[in-house]
């Protein structure tokens, strides 16, 4: 099967991004960067030597940060879903990106300061929402939350 990579398009943040992401996954690391070269043959393009591609990998999966200029950004229509194993790992990704300067979003959703979106939620969701019961309970429980509180989501599931 084809390896598949997430490619994330930026306005001249691409390296700065890679490095912030990097400090804040485990297993993560900056690879190979390309830079836009003297004779660029994009136009309208950044100056030469910034960025035009840099490789990344958070938790060993591979990613791409372009520079591609400001025609695209970022909205919710995609996301990336961080499946933390206890509330420990939640408040980790949460807290970093909101105190970076990201935006709080409704049922465990939190925007960088990039404007990328990441959902923050347990491992056990994917269990509770095949289960129809534990399903409307959990779902109830997460609809007024920003931060998800892994104790209250338990009890909602029956499992405290």
């Amino acid at each position: 099967m084809p390896t598949t990579i997430q490619c994330l398009w930026f306005n001249g943040e691409a390296e700065e991004a890679a490095n912030y992401y990097v400090s804040i996954f485990p297993n993560s690391r900056v690879g190979t960067i390309e830079r836009y070269p003297e004779d660029n043959p994009f136009p309208n393009s950044f100056a030469p030597g910034t960025a035009l591609t840099v490789e990344f990998e958070l938790d060993d999966q591979p990613y791409v940060a372009l520079n591609g200029g400001p025609e695209f950004t970022f909205s919710e229509a995609i996301s990336f879903m961080i499946m933390c194993k206890d509330q420990g790992e939640i408040d980790h990704y949460w807290d970093t990106f909101v105190r970076d300067g990201g935006q709080e979003q409704p049922c465990g959703w939190v925007k960088d300061k990039y404007g990328v979106s990441w959902q923050v939620v347990p491992e056990d969701l994917s269990r509770w929402a095949a289960d129809p019961e534990q399903s409307v309970k959990v779902m109830q429980a997460i609809a007024p939350m920003k931060k998800l509180d892994l104790a209250t989501l338990r009890a909602a599931a029956g499992e405290a």
